[in-house]
């Protein structure tokens, strides 16, 4: 694998890398969404926020931030449909933000169905 003329050190490190990589895994390791880059490790680091959605499940209703889950649900909604929009489509982006927004949703409903029955018994 023949090297640009100018090329950045990490850039030798994962042209360095890939070489010594089997065939069949150097494509993944090189692709424009592959593991040497951002558009990898950014949906890596955010599926945090989906596991912490799925341990709001257990939290009490009344504890539920109704601004936090609906921001979380419509934030993942519009990234869900950026990440098939942009090139290359980027399927673990579109995933987690999928994933985000379910969760989201869920603890906003219980949330809301949460306030709506209070309110409906401090009426009476």
């Amino acid at each position: 694998m023949a090297l640009p003329k100018k090329t950045s050190a990490y850039q030798r490190l994962v042209l360095k890398t890939a070489s010594i990589l089997p065939e069949r895994f150097r494509a993944a390791f090189l692709h424009p969404a592959g593991p040497t880059t951002i558009f990898f490790w950014a949906p890596m680091f955010k599926w945090g926020l989906v596991i912490a959605g799925l341990g709001d499940i257990n939290r009490p209703a009344h504890t539920i931030s109704l601004s936090q889950t609906a921001s979380l649900m419509v934030t993942g909604a519009i990234w869900s449909r950026y990440s098939l929009v942009v090139t290359p489509k980027n399927y673990n982006l579109f995933s987690v933000n999928l994933f985000t927004c379910g969760t989201g949703a869920y603890n906003f409903i219980r949330g809301l169905l949460y306030q709506l029955r209070e309110s409906g018994t401090t009426d009476e």
